[in-house]
């Protein structure tokens, strides 16, 4: 008998014996027992498997250097980093299986991780350590995992890795989950703060090979954008066109990367007020606005976070238009203190400063702007931008999030870190403190930002972001 990956038994060879057991009961209605002609014909008749050895993948020497670093960092720890386990979404069906991102960014294994895998640095006798990584190999096909395990068997869900494709791909050594052995005194991810920690700071500064595949993330990501502005016909068309919205940047997403990042916010009118909204349920109506935060995760698992506001007809209404310039202006002014040297913060306080006084200007704020950036008595204007400006950006869509104050918020920007800036204006369709022209529109404009010696670059500065640029956008797309 074994058991398969969502509960159920059922009856299989004995693989200590050629000998093929009787069938007995199925556990459930859904599972019947194998016939006997089944299991003595099942482990036969196979051709042989073509082995390679493939090449070195790009990532690996990068991989190589993060893991030299962590094992510096911890002389004679025994650390351990595991990949995770598939979650069970419904029954016997998993959620898409994503490795921890410490894992893929210690062994280059992104989007074709194995679920259950552990990175193990053993200390060794020079202070530093041998590293391993333990996995499930693919399993004989005379042996029952083959076809009787939903969750792992190849039968179910194709081709698995083998241990030396692996250690050739990665370029580390490999042994069988079965050899792994936790101990009482390792320090392990996510329950390990130092380690935790540290892992989390590596990644503040990104190598070569990370800024490419930023690079190449917010490529596919402006792509995404494209096709929704060329569907928007559709889009109006039907009466959840926030789905369509979705529908269609999924469908970019997945031809050319492994999936979102994180889950599309498609937010037509004043679902726009809502700061993240994901259930992009309802109609993209003419007039309104649409405000589309959504990020392609390419197969390396680095993400772009990027967010647009679009007229739905094409043309901004006034007082959209004085908004949406407002947020432009604000995004402007962190760009331009966003300089190596600074402190992070900086740039969500140069944005601050456009925010409230504008909204100050409108007449919406019951003190001066300067009042209301007071740090202890102000924060007024913070009723309609209530997030920060900027998160670090990466293999995670708010990466780096378990490092110190101090090297996030309080820390220095330095070349190499990669961040978005994404100020923005809600005021809500109930806000009685907003004119009643103002109510239901939101606006936010973001972009995701590479610090280099010269100064910031705006990867996504090609996705149109002035008032303008965006309407010549619809325009151009509907010739």
């Amino acid at each position: 008998m074994t058991t398969t990956g969502d509960g159920d038994t059922i009856a299989t060879t004995d693989t200590t014996t050629e000998t093929a057991q009787p069938a007995q009961a199925a556990t459930t209605n859904r599972k019947q027992p194998f016939p006997r002609g089944f299991l003595d014909t099942i482990s036969t008749g196979w051709a042989e498997r073509p082995e390679s050895t493939p090449p070195e993948r790009d990532q690996a020497a990068y991989a190589a250097a993060r893991r030299d670093v962590v094992s510096a960092a911890f002389p004679g720890a025994r650390l351990v980093i595991p990949a995770g386990d598939a979650k069970v979404r419904s029954n016997d069906t998993d959620y898409p299986f994503r490795a921890h991102s410490a894992f893929a960014h210690l062994t280059g294994w992104a989007a074709d991780a194995e679920p259950g895998a552990v990175l193990v640095f053993e200390p060794s006798g020079d202070s530093g350590h041998d590293v391993t990584l333990y996995f499930r190999e693919r399993a004989d096909r005379t042996t029952t995992e083959f076809y009787g395990d939903a969750s792992i068997g190849e039968f179910w869900i194709g081709p698995r890795p083998s241990l030396d494709g692996v250690a050739a791909d990665l370029g580390v050594a490999t042994a069988h989950i079965d050899e792994f052995t936790a101990g009482d005194d390792d320090r392990v991810i996510d329950t390990d703060d130092d380690l935790t920690r540290f892992v989390s700071e590596l990644r503040l500064v990104k190598d070569e090979y990370e800024i490419a595949q930023m690079r190449l993330a917010v490529e596919v990501t402006a792509r995404g954008f494209d096709d929704i502005v060329a569907d928007l016909p559709r889009i109006i068309e039907h009466p959840r066109g926030e789905r369509i919205v979705e529908g269609v940047f999924h469908s970019r997403a997945r031809s050319d990367g492994n999936a979102e990042g994180y889950s599309t916010i498609a937010a037509s009118g004043p679902h726009a007020c809502y700061l993240h909204w994901t259930r992009n349920d309802g109609a993209v109506v003419p007039g309104d606005l649409i405000l589309i935060d959504a990020g392609v995760e390419v197969d390396s698992l680095y993400t772009a976070d990027i967010t647009r506001t679009i007229p739905v007809s094409g043309t901004f209404t006034p007082v959209q238009r004085r908004v949406y310039e407002a947020v432009r202006e604000a995004a402007d002014a962190a760009f331009e203190a966003a300089v190596p040297g600074v402190r992070f913060r900086t740039v969500h306080e140069a944005a601050m400063k456009v925010i409230a006084a504008k909204v100050h200007e409108w007449g919406l704020l019951p003190v001066t702007a300067e009042e209301a950036l007071d740090a202890d008595a102000g924060g007024q204007h913070r009723r309609y931008m209530v997030h920060g400006t900027s998160h670090h950006l990466g293999i995670d869509v708010h990466d780096c999030a378990q490092a110190r104050r101090e090297m996030y918020y309080d820390g220095v920007l330095e070349a190499g870190m990669v961040f978005t800036i994404e100020p923005g204006l809600y005021f809500q369709i109930d806000d009685l403190t907003v004119p009643e022209e103002f109510r239901g529109i939101g606006v936010r404009i973001e972009d995701d930002i590479l610090m280099t010696s010269d100064g910031p670059v705006n990867l996504s500065a090609g996705i149109p972001r002035t008032a303008d640029d965006v309407e010549e956008w619809i325009a151009r797309a509907g010739r």
